[in-house]
């Protein structure tokens, strides 16, 4: 399989963004359903939410990274059988996706840097706060990165449907096509 993407299939960093990207906002949204219910003494307090950090910096990096990839290289054509009202909701919802992740990490970071301290990940990066101190500031993020993770869950249950619908209602190769197939 080509890395790069044609004019009628997806190439293998596309089809690997897309499935490193699913797989890790699965799992920052389950972790972050996790640090609400940790209790303060609990050993791990300090090290899920770390780790939640780091990581979501990482998904950052790799949404920044696809949304690149995406905007300088071929984006195959929808197949032919698709209903013009799909190609409009794929393209809008992909699009939400991107600026729903972009918010994600912009809340988290908010909520991290609202009094002023840096964002520290893997231990030892610093990404400095860019706000000494805003009234609410942190309430306000934390809302947004609380519903913003909800709406991606959402989006990402929605796509899956669709993908699921496309491949064995319709019988197309929507779904196939995002495992290399063509």
């Amino acid at each position: 399989m080509p890395l790069k993407n044609t004019a009628a299939r997806f190439g293998a960093m596309t089809i690997s963004l897309h499935w490193v990207m699913a797989m890790g906002i699965v799992g920052m949204f389950a972790s972050g359903l996790w640090i609400e219910r940790l209790d303060y003494y609990s050993e791990l307090y300090q090290i899920v939410p770390h780790w939640h950090k780091s990581i979501g910096v990482v998904m950052v990096a790799l949404m920044l990274m696809r949304l690149l990839w995406r905007l300088s290289h071929v984006y195959p054509s929808a197949i032919s059988t698709h209903k013009p009202y799909e190609k409009i909701v794929s393209k809008i919802i992909q699009w939400i996706f991107y600026a729903a992740v972009l918010s994600m990490f912009a809340s988290g970071y908010f909520i991290t840097t609202a009094k002023g301290q840096p964002l520290i990940i893997f231990g030892d990066v610093s990404i400095p706060a860019i706000i000494s101190s805003s009234a609410n500031i942190e309430d306000i993020a934390g809302s947004v990165h609380k519903y913003s993770g909800f709406a991606i869950i959402g989006l990402a249950v929605l796509h899956a449907l669709a993908a699921l619908k496309h491949h064995f209602i319709d019988k197309d190769k929507t779904l196939l096509r995002m495992f290399g197939h063509h």
